[in-house]
């Protein structure tokens, strides 16, 4: 939504730009996500920018969710409190605290990194002009939880039930919804959470899908296994598409591999490997070999690029 007109135009101090999603726009830096790899990669959401001259600052505010915070650039002051008031700023598009007395504070340097858990309020001042980049990790709400259970169920061939009550007796209450009623709605939902294989294959469509959601673009045609194997041996490396997320579970069926919200059933030591961005480019050769009609389907639909050298 920028043009170099309005960067040129920002006065010198009191301003910020926040950039979400940079590590997909700009690959090279998800060299950095390995920092994290403590962690499950899955709930490793985005690296998001923030670019601020002296006395820029989003405001006091919390986030529901863990983020390291790394000063790249300048400094920056911190200052955070465990306890606070709730009331938000009115008429505020952002969630910014009204109210906000810090209990701790701290000078982040360059190199620096500050994490913060969840419901912690904080504040940041950029000192001077600088960068501060913010890894966030992903922690969905029940709310979209359930949402996205709820249009799963919809989507299942159960979902074309409607409600029966043949066993109806005459109301005595006409405009009760009796406890019947209630039950035999209860039924039409279905046990469906309640079968595990199928809720793990829910879990794994909602947890490969970022929370914006892209669809990987496929490339402009089709690999060839004899291609992709020409290829592998002139040196290219097989990779992530930065905007799907992988990652595999076993059903208690099967074992499952998921890319951005897609199944694919394969062996455990398919997943595993293709999951591991470092075993796959260093082993494309052997996962060929292992299963090579899986990683043409995943490298046609754009879950996987192949890198040249």
């Amino acid at each position: 939504p920028f043009d170099d007109g309005d960067f040129a135009a920002l006065p010198a101090t009191g301003w910020t730009l926040l950039v979400q999603d940079v590590e997909k726009h700009y690959p090279p830096l998800r060299q950095l996500l390995a920092n994290f790899d403590f962690l499950p990669n899955w709930r490793i959401d985005d690296l998001m920018v923030s670019v601020a001259g002296r006395g820029g600052s989003v405001g006091p505010h919390v986030d529901q969710y863990d983020v390291f915070l790394l000063q790249a650039a300048g400094r920056r002051r911190w200052q955070i409190a465990r306890t606070f008031e709730p009331g938000l700023l009115p008429d505020c598009e952002l969630n910014i605290l009204e109210r906000f007395e810090p209990e701790d504070d701290w000078i982040l340097e360059p190199g620096d990194v500050l994490y913060l858990p969840p419901g912690v309020a904080h504040h940041g001042v950029a000192l001077d002009q600088g960068m501060t980049w913010s890894f966030g990790m992903r922690a969905p709400s029940a709310a979209d939880l359930m949402q996205s259970l709820g249009e799963w169920l919809a989507g299942r061939t159960e979902a074309d039930q409607r409600y029966q009550d043949p066993d109806l007796r005459p109301a005595r209450r006409s405009g009760e919804v009796d406890a019947a009623a209630i039950g035999r709605f209860r039924a039409l939902v279905g046990d469906a959470p309640d079968d595990l294989a199928a809720f793990a294959g829910f879990l794994g469509a909602f947890l490969s899908r970022y929370r914006l959601a892209h669809e990987p673009a496929p490339p402009p045609r089709g690999l060839s296994l004899s291609e992709l194997k020409g290829a592998l041996e002139r040196g290219a490396e097989m990779a992530h598409n930065p905007w799907t997320r992988l990652l595999w579970l076993d059903s208690g069926a099967a074992t499952l591999l998921f890319a951005a919200g897609e199944a694919f059933e394969c062996s455990r030591e398919s997943a595993e490997a293709i999951c591991d961005e470092g075993a796959l480019r260093t082993a494309g050769a052997a996962l060929i070999a292992l299963d090579s009609n899986l990683i043409l389907e995943l490298l046609n639909r754009g879950h996987l690029i192949l890198e040249p050298l």
